[in-house]
């Protein structure tokens, strides 16, 4: 490590976020043909938190050809130490500066990190404007959810990666190689990428863009050995996804529809990658993620293959948030968990049915029975507020089925703990490609009502209620719904000292309100109910799932209509059509692994 790097890790808090070092990090090519840094546009202990660029990162090392390193959003003394020393943000592995590699891709998992991604940039010494690039420039690629609405960022990305990484980021490693080999300009480079399916080139990419979809997850490339971060990360677990996609149909759920169709790994795959995470990193806890974990057709079967191992290791099984219609805790009973995790969005069966939930309160009632019964005493529960038709009945349905989980845990509970229950709500953010993308968020004072109601309700119960910021809330939509103008209230709002939009000590409301205005950009177009006949923003990608069937779907909401479960029979959503090997694959035989 460079002197100077070593002075300035004395001067910040947490240097281990910055030293790199980590174990089960690759060695670094040294004389790769491509150099390629994947950013995380968020704290250390955030990025070692997520699966996505854990695999694409790994990846890319097993090329021959390529050299990936990591970096990540430096907390605020980190930045301002390297902009008073006039330092250029560097990469964890080699301490290489941002502007020296050829490719530099961004995650984006949150609307609320893009300033984070302009952030990155300027230190890195990259020109935040692509058409300010030169020929010596890195090429800037943005994947990850966010992404499906490329819209907002298309003056500051040269490339979006739209849909599924792993087998366009490969096809993409082959390009830089050949423009690296064969001296290729930078618009001949962009030119080619943008042939890549998948590839959403501004300037360059004419029509739509079509998603990028791996037909099979069981033969997709998948770590088993990862880095291991010197602090403690937000997750701190082995992560191993079963299965891709999710066949529910919540209507508000945007990644639910855009990982259309289901992919799935087998239990014997998952039994090997089990004793391979297990034996290559020494974490104490493995967590089967996916969408919805219980909807996984083998589990019981899964469970009873992995379960010994990890007994026999001492590792713990987890599941992400789970349907209460699906729950069993047998799943993940090993004698140390506790706590449960539900959540059912909505307090009446009314606002349930509005929003495709197919949960009943009879579901959730004897989910926490079952539960209370095999020695749970902990309760999470997570709803939204804002949904389109909700009322304040809505509302009281929320403190009604807390009331019921208190009464069903005197009555059936073995754990001699009391009771600990929170209820958690978010704010209804329209998502595109949802069949509520067209509808409007709540006004900022309605959220405030709906939240100081909540409060008045359930502070009787004793229970912990907390609740995510409004102005947040509606920050996020319009960004999630931006179109082109985006562009420059995003600029605006960096230059007036926005970063770390996530985090509510940094986040600004009044210089994101004072960017609109200074770029004569109206927020309500965004957070209102938008135009059925219009064309949207995000049309521009092509994911799969038709405008008809996202618009009669819009319809039997109103009608408070439910649409069955795509596992018991295909609703033609689209995805038949435009991926039919995918489809073929995975959905047409029930989506049975």
């Amino acid at each position: 490590m460079k002197p100077e790097i070593k002075d300035l890790l004395l001067k910040v808090d947490k240097p281990a976020r910055y030293c790199g070092g980590e174990f089960n990090t690759p060695i670094i090519k040294e004389n790769a043909d491509v150099k390629f840094l994947m950013c995380f546009p968020d704290v250390y202990e955030v990025a070692h938190s997520n699966l996505g660029i854990k695999i694409l990162y790994f990846m890319l090392n097993e090329r021959p050809d390529v050299a990936c390193e990591s970096c990540y959003m430096p907390w605020v003394d980190m930045a301002r130490e390297l902009k008073e020393r006039n330092m250029p943000l560097f990469s964890q592995e080699t301490q290489t500066p941002v502007s020296e590699f050829d490719a530099v891709g961004f995650s984006l998992q949150y609307e609320m990190s893009y300033t984070n991604v302009l952030a990155m940039l300027e230190l890195g010494g990259v020109p935040i404007l692509r058409t300010e690039r030169s020929e010596d420039s890195p090429i800037v690629i943005a994947g990850g959810p966010c992404v499906i609405n490329p819209m907002p960022l298309t003056d500051f990305i040269d490339v979006f990666s739209i849909g599924d990484g792993e087998e366009a980021i490969s096809r993409l490693a082959d390009v830089l190689a050949e423009k690296k080999k064969n001296g290729m300009s930078r618009a001949r480079t962009l030119e080619k990428i943008a042939e890549i399916d998948g590839m959403f080139v501004p300037g360059v990419s004419r029509g739509k863009v079509r998603r990028a979809v791996i037909d099979s997850l069981e033969t997709a490339f998948f770590p088993t050995k990862v880095q291991i971060p010197n602090i403690e990360a937000v997750f701190q677990r082995a992560v191993l996804e079963i299965f891709r996609g999710c066949t529910r149909g919540c209507r508000f759920c945007q990644a639910g529809m855009i990982y259309r169709p289901v992919r799935e790994r087998t239990p014997q795959t998952l039994k090997r990658y089990t004793e391979e995470l297990i034996d290559n990193n020494g974490f104490d806890e493995i967590t089967l993620s996916s969408l919805s974990t219980c909807d996984y057709p083998c589990l019981r079967e899964l469970l009873a293959e992995i379960k010994p191992i990890c007994d026999e290791r001492r590792v713990n099984i987890s599941l992400p948030s789970t349907r209460v219609d699906s729950f069993e805790a047998e799943f993940v009973a090993s004698g140390r968990l506790s706590s449960m995790t539900f959540a059912p969005e909505a307090g009446t069966q009314r606002l349930r049915d509005v929003i495709n939930k197919n949960v009943t309160e009879d579901d959730i009632l004897s989910s926490c029975r079952y539960a209370f019964e095999k020695g749970y005493h902990s309760v999470k529960l997570y709803f939204m507020i804002g949904l389109p038709t909700e009322t304040d009945e809505d509302l009281a349905g929320i403190a009604d089925i807390v009331k019921k989980i208190k009464y069903c845990y005197k009555k059936h509970a073995t754990s001699r703990k009391q009771l600990s229950l929170s209820v958690s709500t978010s704010t209804f953010v329209p998502k595109p490609f949802t069949p509520f993308q067209w509808e409007a968020q709540i006004s900022l004072e309605e959220i405030e009502r709906k939240q100081n109601y909540l409060k008045s309700i359930l502070r009787p119960l004793n229970i912990k209620y907390s609740y995510h910021d409004g102005k947040t809330s509606r920050i996020e939509t319009t960004l999630a719904r931006g179109d082109e103008r985006m562009n420059g209230v995003i600029r605006a709002a960096y230059e007036s000292g926005c970063i770390f939009d996530s985090w509510t000590e940094y986040f600004n409301y009044d210089k994101w309100t004072a960017a609109f205005e200074k770029c004569g950009v109206n927020g309500e177009d965004y957070c209102g109910e938008q135009s059925l006949e219009l064309p949207l923003a995000w049309e521009r990608v092509e994911t799969g799932i038709s405008r008809e069937f996202l618009l009669a779907e819009r319809e039997k909401s109103r009608k408070c209509e439910l649409t069955a479960d795509c596992r018991k029979g295909c609703n033609n959503c689209g995805i038949n059509r435009e991926y039919p090997s995918a489809f073929k694959k995975n959905c047409a035989g029930g989506g049975k692994c």
